[in-house]
């Protein structure tokens, strides 16, 4: 599972980039909402699933 966060404020766009635990991209919204007054995030949270064919 990967997490991320993105900065949906008008014209920003910034994002946290991918990491394996939560707690990066939520505190990486903190830091960018400290720095910029901006308040909305987008969450990501990313699932991968390998399957294999049966012989």
């Amino acid at each position: 599972m990967t997490y991320e966060a993105f900065c949906v404020a008008d014209g920003c766009g910034a994002g946290s980039g991918a990491c394996d635990e939560q707690e990066g991209p939520q505190d990486w919204a903190l830091r960018h909402a400290g720095r910029t007054g901006h308040g909305l995030f987008r969450r990501v949270f990313t699932d991968h699933a390998r399957v294999t064919r049966d012989a």
